[in-house]
């Protein structure tokens, strides 16, 4: 990664330490940090630039949630 590039972490609880560890290496290294995480937020919600969480305890409800955010990202990359 470069600095400037943009990190999307994608953990419902918020508490995968593969995704925590992942936004940290990108913290260290000029990277802006998004994350998608669902319930309280978890401890990626303090580590990111952007939080985003869907406010819900139920997994499958969040993860579509994040599907959603996902699809509609990669179609505003595609229009510009």
């Amino acid at each position: 990664m470069k600095s400037g590039d943009v990190v999307i972490a994608i953990s419902a609880s918020g508490n995968s330490k593969n995704v925590l560890n992942a936004i940290e290496f990108a913290r260290l290294n000029g990277g802006t940090t998004v994350g998608l995480t669902g319930f309280d937020g978890g401890a990626l919600k303090e580590k990111v630039a952007v939080p985003v969480i869907v406010p819900s305890d139920d997994m499958l409800r969040i993860e579509d949630t994040h599907l959603l955010i996902c699809h509609l990202l990669v179609r505003l990359i595609r229009e510009d």
